[in-house]
């Protein structure tokens, strides 16, 4: 007897189809084989159909079992294909009809009462199910919520084999999810993130981080310790602007493809805030390791990274944020697969001055050499800096002033002006259909020269700050775009001297 069963092999965070072949009518010895380049974890899959099956009232057949996943010449991870196999058997005893499986994909890891438990990826399963044209997708219960956000798939959610054997037999029902339904349905999430109101002081930085959001740009801090810095960037997230359907769908099919939702407490998904430690790898940050895998600037992706203590990680993981944060994705090539990751993300960094921090600080005296300052700043690149939209100081604030009851401007406030900036920006890119991004820090050099004109008299004097502070092309053309952002906030038309001068401000550490 041969049954196909249609499933998925996770690559990166993308699923390509598979089709599950079990043949049970072979003779020779009753052994059991899988084929099609199984890894160990895919091997072990049958020692638990095995207990599954008995344990849900089947039995493997006394005949030689073939197994093969097709296509052969891709790897394949995981316990993803338990439920399948175990169906496909079942077929073969006759208790599923073949053409039960023929519009569906059915993934999913089986325990060995016969449970069936959460796997990794159920957006992008969603996904290539819709792409291959499959009708119906069966998963695990909580990769089925996953899923159900996807449109053009019928979800069911599995939580054993008997269940979903009886499902497709037409003895009883699986519960059917749909996307209002999901528990990751975004638009019922609650705001509850840490407020601007609670910063106080410091209207220079939080102008910056406005003026961050408003147009999806870089910001570098610089501070003394216990000036704030951290406390800033962890507001960030409160003045984004919601993700949209599809970036959603995209956020979510990063975590998911990580493992990362299954555990989440209460599967309430805002724009992600990413803040890893400065002793983290290369491969941790951008992704990869033997089966390429999402590192931090792809779980970033819509939202926040934020990198305190910016030189203290290693010269060689900084450098590796060069190309990602110009092309918002990241390439990973290894001799099993080379993938593409997305990683469009709002780097959010913060640095000390000096190595003792306290340069420049009225309360207390630095105690570093000029040689040292040097070293310490070397430690992050020209071109690194390049890529970096503001640069503000964050100052050590009076014990007078952090003890006032005064607090600071809420974030419902500065978002309001920063969803006007956007939409302004939605607007303006509407018809440029290549650009992902409709922001203007994804403005190529035509869209720069198209939206960023100055008159003569400001380009005079951005090339005098230019020669001043000894600029690259690329911070010429950065500052025009954080100018067209503060114009957005301001909704001018056209970038004026204040705009200007204020985005040219937002270049302080190019002074060392």
């Amino acid at each position: 007897m041969l049954s196909r069963v249609y499933s998925g092999a996770l690559i990166g965070i993308e699923a390509l189809r598979v089709d599950v072949e079990v043949d049970t009518g072979s003779m020779g010895e009753p052994r059991a084989f899988i084929v099609g380049l199984p890894d160990a974890a895919v091997k072990e899959s049958l020692d638990r159909v095995s207990s599954a099956l008995a344990n849900s009232g089947y039995a493997m057949p006394p005949a030689r079992l073939t197994v093969n996943l097709a296509p052969g010449n891709v790897r394949k991870e995981g316990p993803i294909f338990d439920l399948p196999i175990a169906l496909g058997i079942i077929s073969n005893l006759g208790a599923i009809p073949q053409e039960a499986f023929e519009d569906t994909a059915i993934a999913g890891e089986l325990g060995l009462s016969g449970g069936v438990r959460a796997i990794c990826g159920g957006v992008s399963l969603a996904l290539m199910a819709r792409k291959s044209g499959l009708r119906r997708l069966i998963l695990p219960r909580i990769s089925a919520h996953e899923a159900a956000l996807v449109e053009g798939v019928d979800v069911y959610a599995a939580d054993s084999l008997s269940q979903v054997a009886d499902f497709l037999s037409g003895k009883g029902p699986l519960d059917r999810i749909s996307a209002k339904d999901s528990l990751f349905n975004f638009r019922h999430t609650a705001r509850n993130l840490p407020d601007f109101a609670d910063v106080k002081g410091q209207s220079r930085a939080v102008r910056a981080a406005e003026v961050a959001v408003a147009g999806a740009h870089n910001l570098l801090m610089i501070g003394s310790p216990g000036t704030g810095k951290s406390m800033i960037a962890k507001r960030i997230p409160s003045i984004m602007p919601e993700p949209s359907h599809e970036e959603f769908l995209e956020i979510l099919g990063v975590y998911s493809a990580s493992g990362l939702t299954q555990r989440l407490q209460d599967a309430v998904m805002e724009r992600p805030f990413r803040s890893p430690h400065h002793t983290i790898s290369d491969v941790g940050l951008i992704g990869g390791g033997t089966s390429p895998k999402p590192g931090e600037i792809s779980l970033a992706h819509g939202g926040v990274l934020f990198l305190d203590e910016l030189p203290e990680f290693g010269r060689n993981v900084l450098e590796v944020l060069r190309q990602p944060l110009e092309d918002g994705v990241v390439v990973i090539s290894r001799a099993a697969a080379k993938i593409a990751l997305p990683c469009r993300f709002m780097l959010v960094a913060a640095m000390n001055p000096c190595p003792c921090g306290y340069l420049g600080d009225a309360r207390k005296k630095c105690s570093c050499t000029s040689a040292q300052i040097a070293r310490y700043r070397a430690r992050i690149s020209g071109p690194l800096i390049d890529r970096m939209d503001l640069h503000v100081e964050v100052p050590s604030l009076p014990l007078e002033k952090i003890s006032s009851g005064q607090s600071g401007e809420s974030s419902a406030a500065i978002r309001q002006r920063v969803l006007g900036a956007r939409e302004i920006q939605r607007r303006r890119f509407a018809a440029e259909k290549g650009m992902v991004s409709k922001v203007n820090s994804a403005m190529d050099t035509r869209l720069i020269k198209e939206h960023c004109r100055l008159s003569p008299e400001l380009e005079s004097i951005l090339l005098s700050a230019m020669k001043q502070l000894n600029l690259s092309a690329r911070a010429w053309d950065r500052i025009l775009k954080v100018s067209r952002t503060i114009a957005d906030l301001d909704s001018s038309e056209d970038i004026g001297s204040a705009h200007l001068m204020e985005a040219i401000n937002y270049r302080s550490l190019d002074k060392f």
